[in-house]
């Protein structure tokens, strides 16, 4: 069963376990590394209120929302109460697994977006070790009891809202073991996924960027407007009193 509200209640207990530690450490790096090359005045995180995915941002307002968490918003992210075009960044972290409209979720946050703003996904891939535990294992608890979305799906999805995918990552090519010993023992896989088999990652990043057809910043004619005009003739001209209009090369007069 699908839960109610576009969030987790028990992932903050799975997150503290050997194997939510590994995912949250890998997601941490990552999102360290790109959200510090993205830039603007408002970004927004959504998911996993517990961490802090944009702590290594340079953008000088920072929000997480949530519906139930203690954070700074309490929001549907299904109906975000944030004005159209007006955030930078937005960090959706494993919320489009565990919600009953993923593609409403979406919708909302391509319209709080400003053009040219920035989209960052995080989510469990169905092709890996991990979806396949879901698949094969009992799917009670968090991450099992969401429904992890395909890759293709999910870029179809951003492609009808015009948000134009800009690059994409896997990571935790361990399995999923609860062991921390084990984990440690097959953390060889990490060094090797990306180059040997990089579609069985356990997690996938998105990275897209909002798009608006026909939009193009109307700049002055700056040439035309410095341009000498030829017809024009300086000519000096006795002023009377102090309040009188000046004179220009024109020959059009601004009142003081």
């Amino acid at each position: 069963m699908m839960p109610n509200h576009d969030v987790a209640h028990d992932a903050p207990e799975w997150l503290a376990t050997p194997p939510g530690r590994y995912v949250l450490d890998k997601e941490q790096a990552y999102f360290d590394r790109t959200v510090a090359d993205i830039f603007g005045y408002n970004a927004l995180q959504l998911g996993l209120p517990r961490a802090d995915l944009l702590k290594a941002s340079r953008i000088p307002f920072r929000l997480k929302a949530d519906p139930t968490a203690p954070v700074a918003l309490r929001a549907d992210f299904r109906d975000l109460p944030i004005a159209a075009n007006s955030i930078d960044l937005v960090v959706l972290a494993h919320v489009l697994e565990f919600s009953a409209d993923p593609h409403q979720v979406l919708r909302e946050v391509a319209r709080v977006l400003l053009p040219e703003g920035h989209l960052l996904i995080a989510g469990f891939n169905p092709w890996s070790p991990w979806g396949w535990r879901r698949t094969f294992g009992r799917r009670t608890g968090y991450p099992w009891n969401g429904r992890f979305i395909n890759l293709p799906r999910l870029k179809d999805w951003l492609r009808l809202l015009e948000l134009e995918i800009s690059g994409g990552q896997m990571c935790c090519y361990t399995p999923p073991f609860t062991a921390e010993k084990s984990l440690q023992r097959f953390g060889f896989l990490d060094a090797a996924g990306d180059r040997w088999w990089p579609i069985t990652g356990g997690v996938y990043f998105l990275q897209a960027v909002k798009r608006v057809r026909g939009m193009r910043l109307i700049m002055p004619k700056w040439s035309d407007r410095l341009a000498p005009k030829e017809d024009l003739v300086s000519v000096p001209k006795k002023v009377r009193q102090p309040e009188e209009a000046l004179v220009t090369r024109s020959g059009m007069t601004h009142s003081q």
